[in-house]
């Protein structure tokens, strides 16, 4: 049985590279192929294509790239249609999976397509969700909310929690917070690094002048947003004397920090589920942002403050991301305990609903349980 997968950004790769270790547990003679990265292409071997470290974020990143993904989407269906897959499995990506979900769907129409980390369509075009039906046959999500608005239009859709619970430690076996350390976490692509770190470094500049005594750590996601980091320090007058940066550390540093800027996206929910009080920081090219306002139908960006319902940590977006408020609000998480315990309970609450460890696992047997009843 061959099983051709696709994901587009080191996320996806980490997602595919665990529900690929949990396949093959179940089913040793499963042959993968298909696009990632490097942790998928690892497991998958010789026909696998290494991609990820050309993620985009925003219309404007998409539009200058636009050749390259056109390029790569016209090689990934005629790949698709020579090696007549028993089921494509796309993870996340949803720009790009879900044009290529429907190509595939028109020239291979017995073929299972299935859908790993639904693409986020209620917060920006609930409409779509009636087409995704047609051309889907599963979408497994990792947020409690998902299945009942995809099954309402007749996708089948399981909810197997999220996988990052089954690398969060249990809390007795966290590192201690440091009172006086405050941590940066930038994103995991370098043009999201070169929009939003200048801010967390001009905020943290504004803390410092209030309180001297602070100390700043940054976290990388990859030796080049690292490299990425440093440079900008480096223009701005620093080193890293004033605020190290170390490559994926940011696990340690959410346990160890006492508040903390953030980008916007996944490292939210790692935040969260840390239990480390912080902000959300995000800002995108101009163009990508005014597309978005007129899309997006959410109160909130944050997933937190989706789960939850309201707002639990304070959002700074776009031109709202200014250094001196937000400096002004990390003091005050840094400053005021009730603030910090208020909002570490609001985490928690929002970490109960992601369901317990065991996603790759479920979403393996989900898939297997599809290409069973399909063969």
């Amino acid at each position: 049985m061959k099983l051709y997968f696709v994901a587009g950004e080191a996320s996806g790769d980490a997602r595919g590279a665990e529900l690929m270790r949990a396949l093959h547990r179940m089913r040793p003679e499963l042959q993968f192929m298909g696009a990632g990265g490097p942790k998928m292409h690892a497991i998958a071997g010789g026909e696998f294509f290494d991609w990820a470290d050309h993620a985009v974020v925003g219309l404007w990143d998409v539009l200058r790239n636009y050749p390259y993904f056109k390029r790569q989407f016209a090689r990934m269906l005629k790949l698709i249609g020579e090696l007549r897959p028993d089921a494509v499995i796309l993870i996340d990506y949803p720009g790009f999976n879900l044009r290529l979900a429907s190509a595939v769907r028109e020239r291979l129409p017995a073929t299972r397509i299935i859908y790993y980390v639904s693409p986020q369509v209620w917060a920006w075009n609930r409409g779509r969700i009636p087409r995704m039906a047609k051309t889907l046959d599963l979408m497994i999500s990792i947020f409690p909310f998902e299945p009942p608005l995809f099954e309402a239009h007749g996708l089948q859709s399981v909810f197997v929690g999220h996988p990052l619970m089954e690398t969060i430690p249990p809390r007795e076996a966290r590192a201690p917070r440091e009172k006086r350390l405050a941590g940066l976490f930038p994103g995991s692509r370098v043009r999201e690094v070169r929009r939003i770190f200048p801010i967390m470094i001009a905020a943290a500049r504004e803390m410092a002048k209030a309180e001297p005594d602070l100390r700043f750590e940054a976290a990388a996601a990859t030796d080049g947003t690292a490299e990425s980091m440093r440079e900008l320090l480096r223009a701005a007058g620093h080193d890293e004397t004033w605020c190290p940066v170390s490559v994926h550390t940011a696990h340690d540093l959410m346990q160890r920090a006492s508040a903390g800027m953030v980008s916007s996206g996944t490292a939210t929910l790692e935040a969260a589920l840390f239990g480390m009080p912080f902000v959300i920081l995000y800002r995108v090219a101009w163009l990508t942002w005014v597309v978005a306002k007129r899309l997006v139908t959410v109160e909130h960006i944050g997933m937190p403050n989706i789960l939850a319902g309201r707002r639990i940590v304070p959002e700074f977006l776009q031109d709202d991301a200014e250094p001196r408020r937000v400096a002004a609000e990390m003091l005050h998480l840094l400053r005021d305990a009730n603030a910090r315990e208020m909002m570490q309970t609001d985490l928690a609450s929002v970490s109960a609903r992601l369901g317990e460890p065991g996603a790759a696992e479920r979403a393996a047997q989900a898939i297997l349980g599809l290409l069973a009843r399909a063969a």
